[in-house]
């Protein structure tokens, strides 16, 4: 499982990082379930350059997870590589407990689009992904 589980991370970050580059270009579909909502309106409204750094950061997430995993060669010594993907693995265990407010498994706002998106997919996928990429930490950092 380990050797095919960077690949599957990556891909899923590119295809997260798609997302996010179609949503700054303007596309609708699944956009309105994508941000918290307050008192039935959007918590905040994501601007395109948001959006699109998003987007940037998720591939360079995918990239970390594919130099870690030696998939590509960087410049960036094995121990930097090392740290930087443990502490993404807790990023994603940290977006997945939540904020305790709006996302999150111990989110305190519920009943809206987003919060049962979030707790169904969004947290589970963050968790999975922190899991996953964990796994990646310990099988090519030790």
């Amino acid at each position: 499982m380990a050797s095919f589980l960077p690949g599957i991370l990556i891909g899923v970050f590119v295809f997260l990082a798609l997302v996010h580059v179609y949503w700054a270009l303007g596309g609708q579909g699944a956009k309105i379930a994508a941000v918290p909502e307050v008192e039935g309106r959007p918590a905040f409204v994501p601007s395109r350059l948001g959006t699109l750094s998003v987007a940037l950061a998720l591939l360079a997430c995918a990239l970390l997870v594919a130099a870690a995993s030696g998939i590509v060669r960087t410049p960036l010594p094995h121990r930097v590589l090392c740290w930087l993907i443990f502490a993404l693995a807790f990023v994603f265990l940290a977006r997945a407990v939540g904020d305790f407010r709006f996302v999150g498994f111990f989110k305190k706002v519920t009943g809206t689009r987003f919060a049962r998106l979030d707790g169904t997919v969004f947290s589970p996928l963050c968790l999975a992904m922190a899991l996953g990429i964990f796994v990646v930490w310990f099988t090519h950092c030790f």
